[in-house]
């Protein structure tokens, strides 16, 4: 008797889970375990995501509009174009992170002489971008698979440089933590060239914010805070170079109503932007940076 309770409650869960994949429309087209996460493909009518499971809940890293493919769906992704109001035409391009490869694929075409340059560490993420979310190497756009920190280094080397970098390496849970500290950023800042540009996606409201702050104002200085109250992702962007100033909202806006244009397709209204990134200190200036040795692990323990 209790064995056939014990089946019964477990059709019971099948059956509320199948009616709750049926109620949200959504269904799991793909799903793998690499070496670093689990990840999934989920879609409904009208969309489509990458998804990463993680300990407290899945998180979307990509979705994209099934209808209106080309449209960026996230608000944060969008924010991360706001690097071009500071360098509109950089040549080379470094992204830290593919996710299903929307900041890439958008930068290219807009920037079709630029080159662009990926970096993910995740071998089987660059597979699903490719079969799911129509992501495509070109001559100009190559993606290569390996620890960030580790290319940096390597490229440091070679003394090779970028006009401007896009920091946004999620595990689904935050940044990975080595990817975070005033070691890892001075190793990017390495790679500017003179007035290149760093754009970097963290969060708003986070235990490492004045952490975190602080360690990229140590390295880089002033930066502009921008965030937009449609989402909880903060995009830090500033400027590197021994006169560089960060510009005056007007330059801003004016570069911002030049791009507009190029732009609508992408859904991205990044004339709406200057507005938003502001040069204020909101985080409590007294607190450590994070480093090597004093890491995120380190503070979300309380030590």
């Amino acid at each position: 008797m209790n064995r056939l309770w014990t089946e019964l409650k477990v059709l019971l869960l099948i059956t509320l889970s199948l009616n709750a994949l049926h109620a949200n429309g959504e269904t799991v087209i793909h799903e793998e375990k690499s070496l670093y996460r689990n990840i999934e493909v989920k879609e409904t009518e009208t969309r489509r995501c990458l998804v990463f499971a993680v300990k407290r809940g899945d998180r979307n890293q990509t979705c994209i509009n099934l209808s209106r493919p080309e449209r960026v769906v996230f608000p944060y992704v969008r924010m991360t174009f706001a690097g071009l109001l500071l360098n509109p035409e950089p040549a080379s391009i470094l992204i830290v992170g593919l996710g299903g490869g929307t900041i890439p694929t958008v930068l290219s075409e807009i920037l079709p002489k630029t080159t662009i340059h990926v970096v993910e560490i995740d071998e089987a993420v660059v597979r699903v971008a490719k079969k799911y979310f129509a992501f495509e190497e070109t001559d100009r756009m190559k993606v290569f698979v390996q620890d960030a920190r580790v290319y940096i280094k390597r490229a440091l080397l070679r003394k090779q440089h970028y006009d401007l970098v896009i920091l946004d390496a999620f595990t689904g849970d935050y940044i990975p933590e080595h990817l975070m500290t005033q070691e890892f950023l001075e190793e990017v800042r390495g790679l500017l060239l003179d007035d290149g540009v760093l754009v970097a996606n963290t969060f708003s409201t986070s235990k490492l914010y004045g952490h975190e702050s602080a360690t990229y104002s140590i390295v880089f200085g002033e930066f502009f805070n921008f965030k937009m109250p449609i989402t909880g992702n903060r995009v830090i962007v500033t400027q590197v170079g021994a006169d560089s100033v960060l510009p005056e909202t007007k330059l801003l806006q004016d570069r911002a109503n030049r791009l507009s244009g190029p732009f609508t397709r992408y859904a991205v209204n990044i004339d709406d932007f200057p507005r938003y990134m502001r040069r204020v200190k909101d985080w409590d200036t007294n607190v450590r940076p994070l480093t090597d040795q004093f890491s995120p692990a380190n503070l979300l323990r309380g030590d």
